[in-house]
């Protein structure tokens, strides 16, 4: 598997390998640069004889893997503890097989259906490890895997079979399992089987309050999950966890069809107070808990969309989180109103009548929903269609991809898209779609694509706060290579500003696909086959013909858009304080540096005062004079530390938290989304209540506002003798790291040169590691201690062999 593209790249520590080669379209893969020796190039010269075009562009390419839905009780219920070793099982459960170690243990393999734990009965005899946990579906439980279980008894094995019991055989499209049992007899006859002791979790304890168990089985709240895995490998013997927790993907279509009652709260993340630190991506495993940049470094936001409201995220260790119970009556959101026909173009582009059409995209965003209308516009047009989906694992966001053939007469021909055979490269997904597999079917000679630019993060995004999304400018390119003309759109930016909701973003991005002369039917077809599918048949309508305006008229478009911007938040100013504190620093006017400090400086007069404000501004000027002299003309260094500095200076203690909760933009973006009367609570877990014991946040609602404006004022005791919190060992750290960094940049400014600038700026951009509350805060400010020693120490050893080399005499090595 290729190795994520990590933001803070360290390729001298990572050993080149080939992941991966597609000969038929000449793309290599790689994990890192590939060293430039001899043997290695020879390599890489046959590798370019043997393939179809004779360059091998090496793409820092993350793959969009599948894995489990936003909610799905997989997430849950694979966390094993640490060092156990994991057996993976048939179905959703496979997924483990791609997901990182610190998420689902130590998985040692699979087996096939009904064979799940077998693999334990040869392999424990030979290994130290004394114990295996095993995950199991209940559809393949119900199928064959209760005779696993039966063998495992009898082999008299230790192994606990983690049972999920979600009522649904969701890979295959959530059908209800043959001969399914109720969990009281589940585990009555597994008792009777021979297991030794059994543990029930799920995620609403109440439900079993009236369900009769049998004696010894136990139900617990799934937060105990882990614990219960571990009390169970100290039994002897095969015992059984089971995860009873339904199916996220039938349960959102349950509430969709009013079959259950849609739950009242959102979860909302406030980006100011969040460290992006990763920790509630962990938690939860979920794919709506996405990675955001912003002016102040990497964030974390709740995608309203395609949140399951299992609230598994609120377990993350950060103030941040809150949860919103919407206003009633009419939405916030007013979508814009539909083009009528004068506003789109006549007549209609002209195309051939054949021609040939692939979508690529992310498993659950409606790319086969979107081949199947095509389809039947096609057939509404009296064309002939052969088409093929492949979605393998994209029922779990894995990649899907549909081929479309639409022709005049009848021909015999395989539905799948050939080599070079493609005419339109619908891109429904950046990552997808530039992927060296997929664009075999393009071609400069006859491809057109129309591609989705939107940054969907994938899972190791989420739980990872290294990984982030590779550069788009090098994804494009390729795409751009391979064809004859391309359409780049952020569709999901664009459905959402214009209709509320990224849902619609594919047909957006085929209406610009239709205008472009792609496909070879005409629009009315197209909006009838919308029509006939019947959900939300006018929303989809109007997302089809906005694409069109997008390419037919940009110019309109363009306006469309800027009427339908947020309103501009209020601009406060300056004050007469910060206007003097800016003035400490030479900072070219209208530079990125100027803008950086307009932002940060205010800020820390808010945080502290104007001469905690002051410090900052003396110590930058300071930078950007020593840049100035070793590196004219450069000021990447100083605005490195215009960033981390203020990170650092800015750490967010219990006054901070309370100021930035306040913080006006909070609730009306609250407001935006959710109406004028929706409600706020905060979900907070104070370091004083965790001390003493308490495991879980508390929630407290608006009436806690008062406390947070006392709170927030009794921030100018912040490091005194009177600050109540300033003792704690996170505030006595945070205090050390501003002194730390001073020093650090002081080291780097004296051994500064051009040789080295490149690290200088690796060096002052260090703090961004530094991230998350507590326990996760301290873990990171060491391993940013030990890195920091690291690259400094080299620094300095650069600078000695440079001066070494300057003063040596001519001729002499």
């Amino acid at each position: 598997m290729t190795r994520p593209y990590r933001r803070q790249s360290q390729p001298e520590q990572v050993q080149s390998e080939v992941s991966g080669l597609n000969c038929s379209s000449g793309y290599l893969l790689v994990r890192a640069p590939l060293p430039r020796t001899p043997g290695v190039q020879s390599w890489l010269e046959k590798i370019r004889a043997t393939t179809r075009r004779k360059s091998l562009p090496l793409l820092p390419l993350l793959t969009r893997t599948p894995y489990f839905c936003s909610g799905c009780p997989h997430n849950p219920s694979t966390k094993a503890p640490e060092g156990a070793a994991v057996g993976a099982g048939i179905s959703c459960h496979a997924v483990v097989t791609l997901m990182a170690p610190s998420q689902t243990g130590d998985v040692i393999g699979m087996t096939q259906m009904g064979g799940e734990g077998a693999q334990w009965i040869g392999m424990q005899p030979f290994l130290e490890r004394d114990h295996l946990i095993q995950n199991l579906g209940d559809g393949t439980f119900h199928h064959s895997g209760s005779l696993a279980i039966r063998a495992a008894v009898s082999a008299g094995v230790n192994v606990t079979y983690k049972l999920l019991h979600n009522s649904a055989v969701a890979m295959t499209g959530g059908q209800q399992p043959v001969g399914v049992m109720p969990v009281p007899a589940i585990v009555q006859g597994l008792l009777a089987e021979g297991v030794k002791r059994i543990i029930v979790t799920t995620e609403d304890v109440k439900r079993y309050r009236r369900v009769t168990l049998p004696k010894g089985v136990v139900v617990w709240h799934r937060d105990r999950l882990t614990e219960a895995q571990e009390v169970l490998a100290r039994t002897p013997g095969v015992t059984l966890l089971l995860h009873d927790q339904e199916c996220a993907t039938e349960l959102r279509r349950k509430r969709k069809r009013g079959l259950v009652p849609e739950p009242t709260e959102r979860v909302v993340i406030n980006e100011r107070v969040c460290e992006g630190c990763g920790d509630c991506g962990q938690q939860s495993n979920c794919l709506s808990v996405q990675p955001v940049d912003t002016e102040f470094g990497r964030k974390t936001r709740i995608d309203q969309s395609s949140c399951n409201k299992d609230y598994a995220c609120l377990a993350g260790a950060c103030p941040s989180f809150l949860t919103v119970v919407p206003a009633g009556g009419k939405p916030a959101f007013v979508p814009v109103p539909m083009p009528d026909d004068a506003a789109l173009p006549d007549p209609e582009p002209v195309v051939p009548a054949s021609r040939t059409t692939r979508i690529t995209g992310v498993g659950g965003s409606g790319v086969v929903t979107l081949a199947q209308i095509l389809s039947i516009a096609a057939s509404l047009a009296g064309r002939h269609v052969r088409a093929l989906d492949q979605t393998g694992l994209a029922q779990k966001g894995g990649a899907v991809v549909s081929d479309i053939k639409i022709t005049k007469e009848a021909t015999d021909q395989a539905g799948k898209a050939a080599l070079d055979e493609c005419d339109l490269y619908l891109g429904c997904d950046l990552l997808v779609a530039a992927d060296p597999g997929q664009l075999t079917t393009a071609t400069p000679a006859r491809t057109v694509a129309v591609v989705s630019t939107a940054e969907v993060p994938t899972g190791q995004m989420v739980i990872d706060p290294e990984v982030s999304f590779p550069p788009v400018g090098p994804l494009k390119e390729r795409i751009r290579t391979e064809s004859r003309d391309v359409v780049f759109l952020d569709a999901r930016r664009l459905a959402n500003d214009l209709l509320g909701e990224d849902q619609f973003a594919n047909l957006l991005l085929t209406g610009a696909a239709y205008q472009t002369g792609g496909l070879p039917l005409p629009a009315r077809a197209i909006e009838e086959a919308i029509t006939l599918n019947g959900v939300k048949v006018e929303a989809n309508l109007k997302a089809f013909r906005l694409g069109r305006q997008a390419v037919a008229d940009p110019e309109a478009f363009a306006d469309l858009l800027e009427g339908r911007a947020a309103a501009p938040k209020p601009e406060r100013g300056l004050s007469d304080e910060a206007r003097r504190t800016l003035e400490l620093v030479g900072a070219t006017p209208e530079s990125e540096l100027a803008r950086l400090l307009a932002v940060r400086v205010p800020d820390l007069i808010a945080y502290q005062n104007a001469g905690y404000a002051a410090r900052y501004a003396r110590f930058v000027e300071q930078v950007r004079r020593a840049e100035g002299e070793s590196v004219p003309g450069s000021t990447a260094l100083t605005e490195a530390v215009a960033r981390y500095l203020h990170k650092l200076m800015a750490y967010k203690d219990e006054y901070e938290v309370a100021r930035l909760s306040l913080a006006p933009e909070v609730e009306r973006e609250v407001k935006a989304r959710f109406g004028d009367g929706a409600r706020i609570s905060y979900r907070l877990h104070p370091p004083v209540l965790r001390a003493l014991g308490m495991t879980r946040k508390i929630e407290l609602g608006p009436w806690f506002k008062p406390a947070f404006r006392a709170l927030a004022a009794m921030r100018r005791l912040r490091g005194t003798r009177l600050d109540p919190f300033g003792a704690a060992r996170v505030r006595r750290a945070e205090r050390a790291l501003v002194v730390e960094y001073e020093a650090t940049i002081n080291e780097v400014c004296r051994n500064l040169d051009e040789g080295c600038h490149g690290l200088a700026v690796e060096i002052a951009s260090l703090p961004d590691t530094v991230r998350g509350y507590e326990e996760i805060k301290m873990a990171s400010v060491a391993r940013y201690r030990a890195r920091s020693a690291e690259l400094v120490g080299r620094l300095s050893s650069e600078r000695e062999r440079t001066d070494a080399n300057t003063a040596a005499p001519r001729g002499v090595l």
